[in-house]
């Protein structure tokens, strides 16, 4: 009988896997996770000037390993890499040494973290209920959700959270406590924020709930366990403690609502009258603001069912109470980051990933728990003993549907890799003298670094609002630099470039409009600067750089032009 060989070879409990089995499941599962990389990959390949949005912010710093010459005394590089975990340097650092540039490694790491995640995923799963194909579907649910959203196509630090969270997970379900250990150093030197989750995971393991109320284990070995992880974690995470610490504190919650930059239209906005938005879907203050794919949702129906006298469910085994614990331990640190807002850093960072990767699980369980049950009406139904063809096409559809959806999305995989359109401005500047400054108030000021491999006087994807001493320069630097692109005064211009040591200055053309300014929420932060700008443009004033613009011009785009300060201060001299 077909159905009774399918669930034998699926979802029988009785029939104990093989190895063979297994090998099969997960080399499946490892199949799509780098089927899915692969196409990512291909969008990150398809120029030569391509990065990653978030990316950007990691990628131009780091080929300082290649050369130290590179971006001497930069601000914005110091910052990046003074608050860039120890273990993510150190990576760099040793495939940069080893012959491959920081920028084409951003790109090939995705790949071998998504692998890495599938293959601990799948044995997480394994851990809790021990049926191959449910390893695959929580590992298939997982990769679409990685690959429906950059955190782990950016290889920044987040994107070695899930690697590593789901590793800490299946050692600590084998009981593997050094190996274990081992997961929690490297959370640490790689994503800081996952070692409190963890942390309080293995807190949640030492209490016994007996009739409802919490108790702590009497085990002696549990609490050694979890005061050598204290002890592990704190060391991990204290050099990347101190290396920030020179551009800190961290701006308090009470001061950051009265900053443009945490509003709706700001840079880092977070701050939301909407009540859903800001506490559940909010990018960096919601629970969980990412849940694609939608077949991941069948996560939550997981407690239901075990509700229910589903065939499977005596068989799932006792680390099944790893997901509330996960849950918890998630909870209370988005919580406590709320609370101590941004002591802490963005609360979704603690809720997000890990919840995500819950989901993923408990989803494949609840879709492993249907899939036996619908086979075995199918086996068991004593009025029709005949095969239902019709039922077992409608099953197989709903698989092929779960498998092949994501492509039948119009932007997947979503990578968020962005493409630079000046290449003349980069290769102009990549053949300056290292030491340049450049200052420009337009958007491809956020590939210069990475393209150019020069520095900048400021840029948005790197005016992050979050160390006070860091961001208080950035945003002096912004209102500096929007006044002398738009002040009358020639000699305040020629302050401004002495000031800051300025090389060459890049304007668009059309910067000297009303528009220009109004349509850019970043520089309309810096009030009351930008508006002041506006209202000179709008009556018709030209500022003092705009007169000289055309005659210093070296370069000229479609849209943009290149001029050396030192043209424009003996211009303005004249005046």
């Amino acid at each position: 009988m077909l159905v009774k060989r399918l669930h034998q070879s699926l979802t029988d409990p009785i029939a104990k896997p093989s190895k063979n089995k297994i090998i099969f499941w997960l080399t499946l599962s490892l199949i799509f996770a780098a089927i899915y990389a692969f196409q990512g990959l291909q969008k990150g390949f398809a120029s030569e000037y391509v990065v990653q949005d978030d990316a950007r912010q990691y990628v131009f710093f780091l080929q300082r390993f290649t050369d130290p010459e590179l971006l001497p005394n930069d601000l914005i590089a110091d910052y990046y890499q003074s608050v860039t975990p120890t273990g993510y340097l150190a990576l760099f650092w040793l495939m940069v040494h080893l012959g491959m540039p920081a920028l084409l490694l951003s790109k090939l790491l995705p790949m071998v973290l998504g692998l890495i995640t599938t293959a601990y995923l799948f044995g997480v799963c394994m851990q809790i209920l021990p049926l191959p194909v449910a390893g695959f579907l929580s590992t298939l649910l997982m990769n679409q959700s990685l690959w429906m959203k950059d955190d782990l196509v950016s290889a920044t630090p987040r994107a070695f959270l899930y690697p590593l969270f789901t590793a800490f997970l299946y050692y600590l379900l084998r009981r593997s406590q050094l190996a274990c250990l081992v997961t929690i150093a490297l959370q640490g030197l790689f994503y800081p924020l996952v070692v409190l989750v963890s942390l309080l995971v293995l807190f949640l393991r030492l209490l016994d709930w007996e009739k409802g109320l919490p108790r702590l284990s009497g085990n002696r070995k549990d609490y050694v366990f979890f005061t050598l992880a204290l002890g592990v974690a704190f060391l991990s995470i204290l050099p990347s403690v101190l290396t920030s610490a020179k551009y800190g504190p961290t701006v308090t919650g009470s001061v950051a609502r009265t900053l443009p930059e945490f509003l709706p239209k700001g840079r880092s906005k977070f701050f939301h009258s909407n009540f859903f938005l800001f506490w559940l879907n909010g990018k960096d203050s919601g629970l969980l603001p990412w849940l694609k794919p939608q077949a991941i949702l069948v996560g939550f129906a997981f407690p239901i069912l075990l509700r229910y006298r589903f065939p499977l469910i005596s068989h799932l085994k006792n680390n099944l109470k790893v997901l509330p614990q996960v849950i918890l331990a998630s909870l209370v640190m988005f919580f406590a980051a709320h609370l101590l807002l941004f002591k802490l850093y963005c609360p979704s960072r603690y809720s997000e990933h890990t919840l995500r990767i819950v989901l993923a699980i408990a989803g494949g369980l609840a879709l492993t728990l249907m899939l036996d049950a619908v086979l075995n009406s199918f086996i068991t139904d004593k009025q029709n003993r005949k095969e239902k063809p019709w039922q077992l096409w409608i099953t197989g559809a709903i698989a092929a549907a779960l498998i092949l959806h994501p492509h039948f999305l119009k932007n997947f995989p979503i990578t968020a890799y962005k493409t630079g359109n000046s290449q003349a401005i980069y290769e102009f500047f990549k053949a300056q003298p290292k030491d340049i400054t450049i200052a420009t108030l337009e958007g491809e000021a956020n590939f210069i670094p990475t393209f150019s491999k020069r520095s900048i006087l400021v840029g948005s994807e790197y005016s992050l609002p979050y160390h006070t001493k860091y961001y208080a320069q950035m945003r002096q630097r912004s209102i500096d630099l929007i006044n002398a692109q738009y002040t009358l005064n020639p000699e305040e211009v020629k302050s401004f470039i002495q000031k800051y040591g300025i090389d060459f200055w890049l304007i668009a053309d059309l910067a000297f409009t009303p528009e220009h300014i109004t349509k850019n929420p970043w520089l309309m932060q810096y009030q009351p600067v930008a508006k002041e700008a506006i209202q000179r443009l709008e009556q018709g004033i030209y500022p003092a750089v705009a007169e000289v613009a055309q005659q210093c011009s070296v370069l000229q785009t479609n849209y943009l032009f290149v001029m050396p300060a030192e043209c424009i201060v003996k211009a303005l001299s004249r005046y």
